[in-house]
């Protein structure tokens, strides 16, 4: 591995866009190394906004196509961090 990449995703009014989210993720989902959802959950309480980190195998190219697909869904935000190794 030459890099580390890193991708957060950030959903508002997460039970209506999680659908369509699920689908792109399941699309690339052989270049997700790690994937970890978060969000705000209590007794009683569940939040609308949720957060989405990823881990992907060393493929930039596919990184981009990842991004344009989800920054398509409406109520989506992504960032991505780009660790390389010397």
């Amino acid at each position: 591995m030459d890099k580390h990449i890193l991708v957060g995703v950030h959903i508002t009014e997460r039970v209506k866009h999680a659908s369509q989210v699920q689908e792109v993720l399941t699309r690339f989902g052989c270049q997700i190394r790690t994937r970890l959802g978060l969000h705000e959950a209590d007794k009683g309480v569940c939040s609308s906004n949720g957060l989405i980190l990823l881990e992907l195998v060393d493929d930039e190219a596919k990184l981009k196509e990842l991004q344009a697909a989800l920054t398509a869904i409406s109520g989506v935000e992504v960032q991505t961090m780009i660790f390389d190794h010397p």
